[in-house]
Formats: structure tokens, sequence, C-alpha cells
């Protein structure tokens, strides 16, 4: 599923929360989401079951009551998520963040939670019988704060880098690609994470730019999801790592100009 794609099945769902006769409900179930950006996206009531969202980006999103059973939620930041009474049975949560989450009666049973990172995440009333490698005292408390979104770009950054403070930042990352691809003897190549020393995807491009503290991180945790950690740690956002060579141009002088506006402004 492209970002287009995504974009209108957000858009009909949204209308069908509203009641509106046009919309529909967001029918997702086995979809490719891995690395999707849904940072603080509606998905209340959404079907989900058994989609791939492997390092998705669903930081603040409204999972309320949605259907997330054997989704695969691995490496996925789901940091102050709504999931009141979602169904996650058997979904794999390995090294998913999801702290200050809200998971109040979320039914996990059978759940994988292996490295999934909890702290002042709210279990009150879930279900995690047969869930397995549940953290030792997970939390069942209230939060130590209110439940709150952030909802700019700034937000998300500054909260990214709280949690990651080891992850590489690369200040005006799209226009830092994007002038080494116009100007600077470069090459975007999306087919490939590193083809040449001068010639990456977006990704590449990011750990690239990121030096040896993006190298290093590329060597741990892969090209991925360490494109996808510098993404979220210098913009706040992740953008869609396997987009044609045009589609992502497109969205990285978009991202470029947006970084200029903030400059001059």
């Amino acid at each position: 599923m492209n970002a287009a794609e995504l974009t209108r099945v957000l858009e009909l769902h949204a209308k069908w929360r509203r009641g509106e006769p046009d919309g529909s409900r967001a029918y997702l179930a086995g979809a490719d989401l891995a690395g999707a950006d849904l940072a603080g996206a509606d998905l209340a009531d959404a079907n989900l079951a058994g989609a791939d969202l492997a390092d998705a980006y669903l930081a603040d999103a409204n999972l309320a009551r949605a259907n997330l059973a054997r989704a695969y939620l691995a490496g996925a930041d789901l940091a102050r998520a709504y999931l009141a009474g979602a169904n996650l049975a058997g979904a794999n949560l390995a090294g998913a963040d999801l702290a200050d989450a809200y998971l109040a009666d979320a039914y996990l049973a059978g759940a994988d939670l292996a490295r999934a990172y909890l702290a002042g995440a709210y279990l009150a009333g879930a279900d995690l019988a047969g869930a397995r490698n549940v953290p030792d005292g997970a939390p069942a408390a209230d939060p130590g704060h209110p439940y709150q979104r952030a909802t700019t770009r700034q937000e998300r950054v500054k909260r990214y880098r709280e949690r990651h403070p080891d992850v590489p930042v690369v200040e005006r990352l799209d226009s830092r690609i994007l002038e080494a691809v116009t100007s600077g003897g470069g090459v975007l190549d999306m087919g490939a994470w590193h083809t040449c020393e001068t010639t990456h995807c977006r990704a590449g491009w990011a750990i690239t730019l990121a030096g040896e503290p993006g190298r290093k991180l590329e060597s741990e945790r892969g090209p991925h999801v360490a494109g996808l950690m510098i993404y979220r740690a210098s913009t706040g956002r992740s953008p869609h790592f396997f987009a044609s060579n045009e589609r992502a141009m497109e969205d990285i002088k978009r991202c470029a100009a947006e970084e200029q506006a903030e400059v001059s402004s």
C-alpha cells in the first residue's frame, strides 16, 4: 500500500467515524505497512488483523478497539498510543516502544512482548493470559502524568530524542539529501540501500549523512530501522522507504521546502 492509498483509507475511515454516508471503516487486514508513518492517526475500530506494522511509527495514534490480532508490530513505536479495548491477541510486539501507551482493557492473550518497552504504560484491566515475555513488574497503575498527544512535529522530535538519546541527528535532513543529489554529485536510487559511496536510497542517505554514528547504528539495527530512527530523531516523521525514485524525490523536495520555511520564519 503506497502513501496515497493509505491517506485515502484514513480519510474514508475518518468520515465513517463521523457517521458520514460516504465513509468506510479502515480495512487493513494483512496490509504491508512496515515502516509506515501513522503518528497521531485515528484508527479506532479499524481492522488491522495480521497487518505487517514492523517499525511503523504509531506514536499518539488512536487504536481504541482496533483489531490487531496476529499483527506484526516488532520494533514499532506505539509511545502514548491509545489502545483501550484493542484486540492484540497473538500480536508480535517484540521490541515495540509502548512507553506511556494506554492499554486499559486491551486483549493481549498470547502476545509476544519480548524486549517491549512499557515504561509508564497503563495496563489496568488488560488481558495478558498466555502472553509471552511480559516484563517483570509490567505497570498496571495510572501513568504519572495525564495522557497527552504530541501534536506538532517539534514535539514529536523532542520526545523521540528524549527516548532515544543515542540516535544521531542530522539537522535539515531532507534539505541535506536534496543538496547532495542535485548539486553535490550524489544520486538517489530507491532500489538499494547503498550502491556506492555517492549513491543511496533515502534511508541510505540518512545513514550516510549521520556519519560514523549512522554507520554504527546501521550495523546494529540494519539499514531500514537505522534509517527510520535517524529520520524520526531528525525530523519527527518516517518517510516511505519503498517509494519510486520520482515519488521519493517529490517528497524530499516538499519536506526540504518545509524545513526552509521553518528556518525563515
